[in-house]
């Protein structure tokens, strides 16, 4: 049987930060349970946060008018992306539990990550018009993010200053992991570490070695599953008529991000459903 894989996407400049702690507890608890796990540490990489020309080797298909996502596309069927690339994304393939451990920078990830996700989630590799959502490409993989604040918890509150962290996270979990087909497990989130006494962050981090040892036991999160939906032009790529009146009756919408004018689910972007939960907004 071939070794369990999980790759760590680490985007953090010191090895002394607490971020680093937290990936190097991810490193020894995966490791004991038998992982083989691969970290990306894009800083020291110097990875590339430019999706620029430069990744396409050999001659482009439309030099008059450089379109990235085209011309990668055309790159990667015919292996041409550059070796940065085609490296994160054999890591990629070969994981089966994908960790993203970065700060919160302004209310997403750091450049330097965004980079990676621009780069790496080319269009073939990670996703087509036919595989996206549901049917994505990585849907037997599961993936989630594991975060620092700066901000305390009571600030990414509904009623918070910042606003609901489940609405901060909508794009990121939503709108590249679910649409890649990943199974979105809930974000490990480190509140204020910085704000927190040494006692604290020592409590954090074996809070995350415990969850980490039931890790790939957890539900993933709830998304509105594509065939709710008219996935053809025609339709619009809108939620069926069908669909929309059996949610009629429902308190809340499906998702965070399909509300239909209804209040949010509650924790929909940070808690995975409890057993015997609605499942209105499962992946199936």
């Amino acid at each position: 049987m071939a070794q369990k894989a999980a790759l760590i996407v680490f985007a953090h400049q010191s090895p002394a930060s607490f971020n680093a702690a937290i990936r190097d507890v991810a490193i020894q608890e995966l490791s004991d349970q038998g992982y083989r796990v691969t970290v990306s540490d894009l800083y020291a990489m110097n990875f590339r946060t430019s999706a620029t020309q430069d990744d396409i080797i050999g001659d482009l298909k439309n030099p008059a008018n450089f379109r990235y996502g085209e011309e990668a596309m055309h790159a990667w069927r015919e292996g041409r992306l550059s070796d940065d690339i085609t490296a994160e994304q054999r890591k990629l393939e070969e994981a089966e539990l994908i960790i993203f451990q970065f700060p919160l920078y302004w209310f997403s990830v750091p450049a330097i990550l965004k980079g990676w996700f621009d780069r790496v989630l080319t269009q073939g590799f990670a996703f087509s018009l036919q595989n996206i959502y549901s049917n994505g490409v990585f849907k037997d993989k599961k993936a989630m993010l594991s975060f620092t604040t700066g901000a305390a918890e009571t600030m990414f509150q509904p009623d918070g200053i910042n606003g609901d962290m489940n609405v901060t996270l909508w794009p990121l979990q939503n709108g590249i992991l679910n649409f890649c087909g990943l199974q979105v497990l809930a974000p490990q989130i480190f509140w204020s570490p910085a704000h927190c006494s040494a006692a604290v962050r020592t409590q954090m981090l074996e809070g995350w070695r415990a969850r980490l040892k039931g890790l790939l036991t957890e539900k993933p999160l709830t998304f509105a599953p594509s065939k709710l939906f008219d996935l053809s032009f025609q339709g619009g790529f809108k939620l069926r008529p069908q669909a929309k009146e059996a949610q009629e009756p429902q308190p809340f919408g499906i998702s965070t991000g399909h509300h239909l004018g209804k209040p949010l689910p509650p924790d929909n972007q940070t808690k995975a459903p409890s057993a015997g939960g609605n499942s209105t907004g499962s992946r199936k």
